[in-house]
């Protein structure tokens, strides 16, 4: 479970997320992610879900829901702080397995940039090899 200060709230903090970070979408979830400078950053990684009927009735919400949260709350410690997410499943989530959606979430967080070595240190990712003079 995501401990109380890890947990999106208000929702405002959801609508901000959404409009105003990066999103990455994959075929069972689509991740919005707002990162702050590291520099301003006191709190730590937060993370909310939305999870709709379209997914399928309560209960598969809620199976879906609890899956989230513990693939999440596996992987909160390695964002970068200051981060917030909303994780919104999608129709298909309903009948993915937790292996499923923790490679969807995985995907999305490095198309991000919130997962690897960039995400520990702030610096972007290089798209390519770093130019070394030589013409090829």
């Amino acid at each position: 479970m995501l401990p109380a200060a890890a947990r999106l709230r208000r929702s405002e903090d959801f609508r901000a997320v959404m409009r105003r970070g990066a999103k990455a979408g994959r075929r069972r979830l689509v991740v919005h992610a707002l990162t702050t400078d590291p520099s301003d950053a006191a709190e730590a990684a937060r993370a909310g879900f939305v999870v709709s009927k379209a997914v399928g009735n309560s209960v598969v919400r809620h199976r879906v829901s609890r899956r989230l949260r513990h693939l999440v709350s596996d992987r909160i410690g390695t964002l970068p702080p200051g981060s917030s997410l909303v994780i919104r499943a999608l129709p298909p989530a309903a009948d993915a397995s937790s292996a499923e959606l923790g490679s969807d979430l995985d995907a999305s967080l490095r198309r991000l940039g919130l997962s690897g070595p960039s995400a520990v240190t702030g610096k972007p990712r290089q798209t390519r090899p770093p130019d070394n003079g030589s013409a090829v």
